[in-house]
């Protein structure tokens, strides 16, 4: 018995062994995060881990398979192309100027390098003014200038993709996006139908914005005609407040007025008066008319003093000899 349960033991053993990998392959699979982003589920050919790229302008640039350098000089307003010969020398320096800027007072204007790159053999560089222009050279190695391509932006950085390149910049009222076809090669890109598509964006004015919502004008004709009535019912609220405020201070002055003459009107008046007053009044004068006068002497008395002759009070030094002189 111990023998043949030993043998059904090691059978069983063997057989689920055997069907533990078929276990394995049958089970359902964890559940994984599969939450999706607003972006990914209003665009569902996009994915997670999408490759995003920045537009950043680069100052500078390194192209190992030449062994240079493009860098951007800011004080001289240039692109500088550097070869190191050596690992330890650098001997070749090929200057581009993007744009003269010396003894010129619109300074706003000056084309100066924003960003710079190397593809298919040649070097970009990206410049732009402070207004509304900007251009994008494409240089051989020697730094003669192979194309341009002018903007009517103020761009500031690009990006090379293999079919396409993009410029980005803005303009004084919103942003420009363009995107030139590289099918031809680098060298022959350009501006123009088929060659380059252009996204010129400009917040719209005020009055654009109403133009749209309000075509005919009927809401704006309602909304100033409102504020016109608004303003006038407010004009007359005012003079008919200040009317009554000065209707009310004169009558305030009326009545201070006729207070007055009512005190007054309560005074005797000089039909009223006795006789006896009168003499009364008049015999106070008299006595205080005597009592201010004190007692004179009616005598006159008349010295005459003699003085003796000096030069002090001669008037004839006090004459101008002129008026003299003339009475001659």
């Amino acid at each position: 018995m111990n023998i043949i349960s030993k043998i059904l033991s090691a059978g069983i053993l063997v057989l689920a062994l055997s069907a533990s990998p078929s276990w394995a392959q049958t089970a359902e699979p964890v559940a994984e995060d599969t939450a999706l982003t607003h972006f990914e589920m209003n665009n569902p050919h996009s994915a997670i881990g999408v490759d995003v790229t920045d537009f950043q302008s680069v100052l500078a640039c390194y192209a190992a398979n030449q062994d240079m350098f493009v860098i951007i000089d800011s004080i001289d307003n240039a692109v500088d192309i550097v070869y190191r010969r050596e690992k330890m020398m650098f001997d070749t320096t090929i200057r581009i100027v993007a744009d003269e800027s010396r003894g010129r007072h619109d300074l706003a204007n000056v084309l100066r390098p924003k960003s710079v790159g190397f593809y298919d053999g040649y070097v970009l560089f990206l410049a732009s003014s402070k207004k509304d222009s900007s251009y994008l050279a494409v240089v051989d190695l020697d730094g003669n200038i192979v194309n341009r391509v002018d903007f009517g932006c103020c761009s500031y950085a690009f990006k090379v993709y293999p079919d396409e390149l993009i410029v980005v910049g803005r303009n004084p009222l919103g942003y420009d996006i363009n995107v030139l076809d590289l099918t031809d090669g680098i060298a022959n890109i350009g501006l123009g139908e088929g060659k380059s598509t252009n996204h010129h964006y400009h917040v719209p004015k005020q009055a654009d914005r109403i133009r749209e919502s309000d075509p005919v004008g009927i809401g704006l004709t309602v909304v100033a005609v409102s504020v016109v009535f608004l303003a006038l019912l407010c004009i007359s609220l005012i003079l008919k407040g200040y009317g009554k405020l000065i209707i009310k201070m004169q009558d305030r002055k009326a009545n201070k007025v006729a207070a007055k003459s009512s005190e007054v009107a309560a005074t005797p008046s000089a039909s009223e008066t006795s006789g006896e007053i009168y003499a009364a009044i008049a015999a106070a004068i008299y006595l205080y008319d005597e009592e201010m006068h004190d007692e004179e002497n009616t005598v006159i008395t008349i010295q005459k003093v003699e003085r003796a002759w000096t030069p002090w009070n001669a008037k004839f030094y006090n004459m101008n000899h002129y008026f003299n002189n003339n009475k001659r």
